[in-house]
């Protein structure tokens, strides 16, 4: 199993980093396609996110530190 690191993009000029094992499943929840927790940043953002960029990951924990990575230089 893989793990990607992804970030996405909405309308609004938001920008999200995440990680997940399965890209489209976890953008269709961003987007309110699938269910999603009512209080998780990008429910209250709206929807119409965009993937804009994504890593594959060997194991969790790799992921895990390049998500960290990626949020401490924004």
């Amino acid at each position: 199993m893989n793990f990607y690191v992804y970030a996405i993009y909405n309308n609004q000029g938001r920008i999200y980093i995440g990680y997940t094992v399965d890209v489209e499943k976890r953008l269709a929840r961003h987007n309110k396609i699938l269910p999603s927790k009512k209080k998780s940043f990008t429910y209250k953002q709206g929807s119409d996110w965009r993937l804009i960029y994504s890593e594959s990951y060997a194991t969790r924990e790799e992921a895990r530190k390049r998500e960290r990575q990626l949020k401490s230089s924004r």
